[in-house]
């Protein structure tokens, strides 16, 4: 039986720093999980003399992939270097080669998970990607075992700390989308280019794989709908929060039936939801069950030991599975085919902020048009425009189709008496009257 399992890392930034340091200082832990030594053996490194914030010998350094991937000594492969071409084919060499794989990655996983899982089950190896939806929440594993008797039916949830981080402070401090975002880039919660976090295509990622595990479908980063908060405004805040609502960035993914709507978007919250009261760059992730009911998880969603920790717990149970002999049984083909709702069968409340002639007959015409497609107005705030003899016009409306609401949008936009669609944003977590 073995007595040291030898692991390679693929990078040695953020993330797999904190794995190294980690698997270093918590050996006694770790030994005593799983029965025997766990050891870095080699990491791949861009640059060997990198000044590093981490005591790392150099023999464990290499800028040879080969000497990661080809070693025969080494058990498992973490794979921390990000981005997606590279990376995939270095899964691919690993799982080839008998290793099992952990890795981080989203962004590979939200498009080439499901060939990966086949190919590790293939080789009866293990990939195990924990870390790749909300950093340290461990969502993954709740869904594939904490949850696997239950049938989900719905999953919701802040899976982007940067975007979370802006709202919070647009929300909190009445400052302006640009400034706040520059101050998350100062505190390294932002990239440098920080689109996609900021529209919506790193939360749309997560919630591919979301969707993939919790409804046991192939769904792809394509089949997700998003939008990202760069268009919202100090104003659009004050009116949510006149009207009772909290904005966070929101990753759904919904099964009716057999079919799915899964999507990215600003989206409002009562003041008394839980997801309303998660702030700065936390995540959380609203689960529900048709067994269980409702469950939320809530954690840090990124940074260098909360990620390196979801690694570091897919590494113990990569581990203990080459124990008990039992690598590569656990992935499990989608069982379900593929099923993507259509837009007259997705039905949400919204929230609409219009500019309007104050003038009468105005609120006529809107409630008409919303009456021609039987769609009632739950609240509804008008405010004066100073200096002008125009109206701002804020109201939510009871649950709609999509397609019925789209419609709504395009006639809105020529109607005589509407000057300016100013936003409009999707309303959940109210009950339906």
């Amino acid at each position: 039986m073995e007595t040291t399992i030898n692991i390679g890392i693929l990078g040695l930034g953020t993330v797999g720093t904190g794995v190294v340091h980690i698997i270093d200082q918590h050996q006694d832990k770790l030994s005593h999980q799983v029965g025997c030594n766990v050891k870095v053996k080699k990491v791949l490194v861009k640059q060997l003399d990198k000044e590093r914030d981490i005591s790392i010998g150099e023999e464990r350094l290499t800028t040879c992939p080969d000497d990661v991937l080809n070693d025969p000594q080494i058990d498992v492969v973490l794979e921390v270097m990000g981005g997606i071409d590279d990376a995939r084919n270095y899964m691919i060499q690993a799982l080839e080669n008998k290793k099992h794989v952990v890795t981080a990655n989203k962004d590979l996983m939200a498009v080439y998970g499901s060939d990966l899982l086949q190919l590790a089950a293939h080789h009866q190896c293990d990939l195990f990607y924990e870390a790749s939806v909300a950093g340290g929440v461990p969502i993954l594993r709740s869904l594939a075992d904490g949850l696997a008797s239950d049938r989900i039916t719905k999953m919701m949830g802040i899976v982007n700390g940067t975007t979370n981080y802006i709202l919070t402070k647009m929300s909190q401090e009445g400052r302006d989308y640009e400034e706040v975002l520059c101050e998350a880039q100062e505190l390294g919660y932002a990239e440098s280019d920080p689109t996609a976090d900021v529209e919506g295509i790193d939360a749309a990622r997560k919630t591919a794989i979301l969707g993939t595990l919790g409804f046991s479908m192939p769904v792809h980063l394509d089949d997700v709908t998003f939008s990202g908060i760069s268009q919202v405004t100090t104003d659009d805040l004050d009116y949510c929060d006149q009207l009772g609502y909290t904005m966070k960035l929101i990753g759904l993914a919904e099964r009716t039936d057999n079919k799915v709507e899964v999507s990215v978007q600003p989206t409002l919250f009562p003041h008394s939801h839980p997801l309303a009261s998660v702030n700065d760059e936390f995540n959380a992730v609203y689960v529900y069950g048709e067994a269980v009911g409702e469950t939320m998880f809530y954690g840090p969603g990124a940074g260098k030991l909360p990620t390196a920790t979801a690694v570091v717990s897919d590494l113990v149970e990569v581990v203990k599975n080459i124990r008990l002999g039992v690598n590569g049984n656990k992935a499990v083909a989608p069982q379900f085919e593929k099923l993507l709702k259509s837009a007259d069968e997705i039905y949400a409340k919204y929230f609409l902020r219009l500019q309007a002639n104050d003038k009468p007959g105005t609120f006529s015409a809107l409630t008409s048009l919303f009456a021609q497609y039987e769609v009632s107005l739950e609240k509804i705030l008008q405010l004066p425009v100073q200096g002008s003899d125009a109206a701002e016009i804020i109201l939510t409306t009871h649950k709609v189709s999509k397609m019925n609401y789209e419609q709504i949008l395009h006639k809105l936009e020529g109607l005589e008496v509407v000057n300016l669609i100013k936003s409009s944003y999707r309303v959940e977590g109210d009950e339906e009257a």
